[in-house]
């Protein structure tokens, strides 16, 4: 397979995407910004009016940021998933983590009058959200990694957890027949997801997550390589099944379910960035496909939070829905023009 120095070009032209992207979505939002004056304030310079370095530097700037993590952690745990069961369809969630993070979550909002212990996280605040999902994504994660030592099939561990997701979604929705209104609305604008809701400790923490999932992503190029070709053939190479299932889990359990308590759960970037990736690089070299599919994955969700601001106006567009909306098109698009398999 071939190294990442005949793709220098196409880093190259991701790197300045990913620049412009961070600089168009900075210079959008509700309050109407010169561009000119963007620039000049990212620059150190203060702005003519007083309230606009605000704007920028406690506003958007940690909103920018967040989407960087977001996008290209959820594009990288999806690259993770799709090879290891060798399956296109395959994304971040596939193991029911963000389930678990939902169900988290709805037991913060919507199941406090019947348990007790969840309702005494509300003291926390903001943090609150964050640590109960936080809570149950790790307890799905953590029921995942037993499973994934007792069994051998790797397939049968993605059927596994797709159902723990099941139970995980069913639970929710007891829990939302049996909740008030106001509790049940609650829970549906988190689940609309949102990247401008962060603190600068919340997004400290969330960095951490994240450039821990890279590390491991990193350590577990070898076996990514060899899964491509199948568990026999990476045996053969020398690779520790147990082992490497066991790193990519847990660095797909970290990207997917801290993202998902920090900033609810956002669908089709972890499924689509992959392919997308593959068809702007046409190779399999997770060398090339690990730092690409973080950087496109950034852009994009630089591009759709863009999209979600609507111009001059202070609506959020859901997150959650622009994801799908703007990209599921691009990825049927593709698809039907390059008219071959992804696997």
């Amino acid at each position: 397979m071939q190294g990442a120095a005949p793709y220098r070009l196409s880093f190259v032209l991701l790197g300045i995407a990913l620049v412009l992207a961070w600089l168009l979505n900075i210079s959008s939002g509700s309050v109407n910004i010169p561009f000119s004056e963007v620039v000049s304030i990212l620059s150190g310079n203060a702005a003519q009016v007083d309230t606009w370095n605000y704007i920028i530097w406690d506003f958007r700037v940690p909103k920018a940021f967040t989407s960087i993590l977001v996008g290209g952690g959820l594009s990288l745990s999806g690259l993770l998933m799709q090879t290891l069961f060798r399956n296109p369809l395959a994304g971040p969630f596939v193991l029911g983590i963000s389930s678990g993070a939902s169900l988290g979550a709805a037991l913060l909002l919507m199941g406090t009058s019947l348990f007790v212990g969840m309702g005494s996280l509300s003291f926390l605040g903001d943090v609150s959200m964050a640590l109960a999902a936080s809570i149950g994504s790790f307890l799905v994660l953590a029921v995942v990694m037993v499973v994934a030592q007792r069994v051998k099939d790797t397939m049968a561990l993605l059927i596994i957890g797709l159902m723990f997701g099941s139970i995980t979604s069913a639970i929710v929705s007891v829990l939302a027949y049996f909740s008030s209104a106001e509790s049940l609305q609650r829970f549906i604008f988190w689940s609309f997801g949102s990247v401008g809701n962060l603190s600068p400790q919340q997004i400290l923490l969330l960095t951490g997550i994240v450039l821990i999932g890279i590390l491991l992503s990193i350590i577990s190029l070898k076996p990514l390589n060899a899964f491509l070709l199948g568990e026999r053939y990476a045996q053969s190479l020398g690779v520790s099944l147990k082992r490497s299932r066991f790193i990519i889990i847990i660095a797909t359990g970290l990207l997917a379910g801290g993202i998902t308590a920090f900033a609810g759960p956002i669908a089709f970037v972890g499924l689509a960035v992959p392919h997308l990736t593959r068809q702007l690089f046409d190779t399999m070299e997770h060398k090339v496909l690990v730092p690409a599919v973080f950087l496109y994955g950034a852009i994009l969700m630089l591009l759709c939070d863009m999209i979600a601001q609507w111009p001059n106006s202070a609506n959020v567009l859901p997150i959650n829905a622009i994801t799908s909306l703007v990209g599921a098109p691009v990825v049927i698009w593709l698809l039907v023009r390059k008219r071959k398999m992804l696997f």
